[in-house]
């Protein structure tokens, strides 16, 4: 697995945005799938599990004789104080790596809730925090606030909703260059929900909707990083030629990757298995 996709595809097969209610059983089926990603030859492509805090309510109390629990990011989706409420039961069954907490919804001040999770962070909430900022007002400054965080020490980075069930939840290929551009601008790593889907940039045949391809942020974040323009970005972004992103990543695959630091898919399997087809990784299946 090349350095520069070390990490990249986190495992959100529980992240079902509250459409589907967890129960015990889904919840020890996915960590068992889990475990099984994270011993296979693509294991270095996977990141935590992704749990919402509200699964701690059908987790029992006491825990059974198991093996090593999984590392989990846990998805604040009762608030940031949900999870703290629900952190001790999980952290009897998995082994907590970061919190995702969304600190406004869109239209509101997201400095507020920025500003409880830098000091549920600093109290040892959790080993690393992610603020989920939305892309609408106040976005630049919540970028400030979180740099002058990790700046000080506090262990966090950002995150960005990409997609959704509303047109509004997509962001522009210029738009998200921007975003990528001003953390570039000030060393910020970042995560994104909600998308993308697919390595290339493509449209949903039910919805219509045109999702981000993975390849596509990740040779924008290249370029950025390497001082391009938002211009020069957003054109990776909207590429639907596979060629114009392959070898780009295909040149940069024995680096560490910068700034990005990965996506949710439901299934991990889908991702490897456009890299494997773009020969970007080079495996098989048992």
């Amino acid at each position: 697995m090349p350095p520069l996709l070390a990490g990249l595809v986190d495992d959100a097969a529980l992240a079902t945005g509250g459409t589907t209610p967890l129960d015990t059983t889904a919840i020890i089926d996915a960590a068992t799938v889990h475990r099984e990603h994270v011993s296979g030859w693509y294991a270095p492509l996977v990141g935590p599990l992704l749990i919402p805090a509200s699964a701690a309510s059908v987790l029992p109390a006491t825990v059974p004789e198991t093996e090593k629990p999984p590392e989990i990011a846990v998805l604040a989706d009762t608030g940031l104080d949900g999870f703290l409420a629900s952190r001790e039961r999980l952290a009897r069954h998995f082994t907590i790596r970061q919190v995702e907490v969304a600190v406004a919804k869109r239209g509101e001040d997201p400095q507020p809730g920025l500003h409880r999770l830098i000091r549920a962070l600093a109290s040892g909430a959790a080993p690393r925090g992610y603020a989920e900022i939305p892309l609408s007002w106040g976005l630049l400054g919540a970028l400030d606030t979180v740099a002058s965080a990790r700046a000080a020490g506090a262990p966090l980075g950002a995150k960005f909703r990409t997609g959704g069930l509303a047109a509004e939840l997509f962001p522009t290929p210029v738009e998200l260059a921007a975003v990528i551009s001003a953390c570039r601008e000030r060393e910020l790593p970042f995560k994104l929900t909600a998308g993308p889907h697919h390595a290339l940039r493509s449209a949903d045949p039910e919805t219509g909707f045109v999702h981000h391809g993975f390849l596509n942020v990740l040779v924008g974040t290249l370029l950025a990083v390497e001082g391009g323009e938002v211009a020069d970005v957003a054109e990776a972004l909207a590429a639907t030629d596979p060629v114009r992103l392959i070898e780009p990543v295909r040149a940069r695959q024995g680096r560490p990757r910068p700034l990005w630091e990965g996506f949710g898919a439901a299934s991990v399997l889908d991702p490897l298995t456009d890299l494997i087809r773009f020969g970007l990784v080079d495996g098989g299946f048992d």
